[in-house]
């Protein structure tokens, strides 16, 4: 294996980087959300299949990880990303070529397994090249583009297509990726070059059946699931929440409330500072102790100002989570970093999946205060997860100080 260093000054640099093909890839999971109503009318279809390319993205995307996670311990990281953000190129400009909705659908599936290279690998990349005291700096930029891209991206979306057809949105994103590209291409060091051809199945699955007889990472995926499950949760049941008594609020004002719980994002830059002062452990407890308290605050608000508070306090908190968990991650994996990052990235999504499913089903029964309040008490399970693992991330420590001497 040849191995080169990102000189000391390229750090920022490359950071940076990361935190742009983040935001742009993740992105893409957001943007046909506001154009449910173009694609219905676009294509004659009712509004239940409009959502389609939403989901079926999402389908894609989940599944593509567990193939590019070991496709990258095989193939070499930074090559794993220049072939991916190539394929997603081509496959986000074919998209915005396509007349018909079959075909759209089916161009969604692809650039959703296409952008599945981006984050396992490059998280990968980031331990396998990055000095311990720069690592928590970059996991913080990425987890803050990931967030950030939920707004980017519809935002990005309504704005072309107010003003454009909706094609052109996948015509800007083709460029976006191309950047990508030709940064990652450019400016990333090469970390691995590999001889022999990928078997990526049997080393997937001995990589699969080695991280989940580690109870440490079983544990650390028990936390992951629920992260996007109370997120996406949550905001699915904050507008009729808003829309009710005592708040009744507008359309345009709910909006707002929104944007404002989203000030909380704002820690993940500053999270791997934290992390490198009081330790992943601590960060990810107190992420999860903050996001309890806004929930549960956010359950029983009766005035406006304590319930933008409150999501501003969520927010935060799961904005520290992230990049703590995913440093965890990366440090009980070892070897099989690129299958464990993997599966952290399908299980977050699986959350993301079941998490609005279940808040509607909750909300409709008990109401959303009541629905909100409940995703706090799922948190307090994760915390409780959270302090066990302590025990397992000290008995590893140990080992490793053992085998050092």
């Amino acid at each position: 294996m040849e191995t080169s260093s990102p000189t000391q000054s390229n750090f920022g640099f490359l950071s940076g980087v990361l935190f742009w093909c983040a935001l742009v890839v993740v992105s893409s999971v957001y943007v046909t959300t506001p154009l449910t109503a173009t694609f219905s009318s676009t294509f004659n279809v009712t509004l239940t299949n409009a959502v389609l390319p939403t989901s079926i993205f999402s389908l894609f995307y989940a599944l593509g990880f567990l193939f590019f996670g070991p496709l990258s311990d095989r193939l070499g990281r930074k090559k794993t990303l220049v072939i991916g953000f190539m394929a997603l190129l081509v496959a986000t400009v074919c998209t915005g070529f396509v007349q018909q909705f079959h075909l759209l659908v089916i161009m969604r599936g692809v650039q959703g397994f296409m952008a599945a290279s981006f984050a396992p690998t490059a998280l990968a990349y980031v331990f396998d090249m990055f000095p311990r005291a720069k690592i928590g700096t970059a996991v913080g930029l990425m987890s803050f583009g990931y967030v950030a891209s939920g707004i980017f991206g519809q935002v990005m979306a309504q704005w072309i297509n107010q003003t454009f057809d909706w094609s052109v949105i996948f015509y800007v994103f083709g460029l976006f990726y191309g950047l990508s590209f030709v940064l990652v291409l450019a400016s990333f060091p090469p970390d691995q070059k590999q001889t022999k051809p990928p078997n990526v199945i049997r080393h997937f699955g001995h990589g699969t059946r080695i991280i989940f007889r580690n109870r440490a990472l079983v544990k650390c995926y028990g936390i992951t699931i629920v992260l996007l499950f109370t997120f996406i949760g949550m905001y699915t049941v904050l507008g009729d929440m808003l829309s009710r008594s005592p708040f009744s609020l507008s359309d345009d004002h709910i909006l707002v409330v929104r944007a404002l719980g989203l000030i909380g994002m704002l820690c993940s830059p500053f999270a791997g500072i934290f992390i490198h002062r009081f330790g992943k452990m601590r960060i990810l407890q107190c992420g999860l102790g903050l996001s309890i308290i806004g929930l549960v605050s956010l359950g029983r608000a009766e005035q406006l100002v304590t319930l933008t508070g409150s999501t501003i306090l969520y927010v935060a908190g799961i904005s520290l989570i992230f990049p703590a968990i995913m440093m965890l991650i990366g440090g009980f994996s070892g070897q099989m970093r690129g299958i464990a990052n993997a599966w952290y990235a399908f299980i977050l999504f699986v959350g993301a999946t079941i998490g609005p499913m279940c808040a509607v089903s909750i909300a409709a029964w008990g109401g959303a205060q009541l629905t909100v309040l409940l995703l706090g008490v799922i948190l307090i399970g994760a915390l409780i997860i959270a302090l066990s693992l302590q025990k397992d991330a000290e008995r590893k420590k140990a080992v490793d100080s053992f085998n050092q001497t």
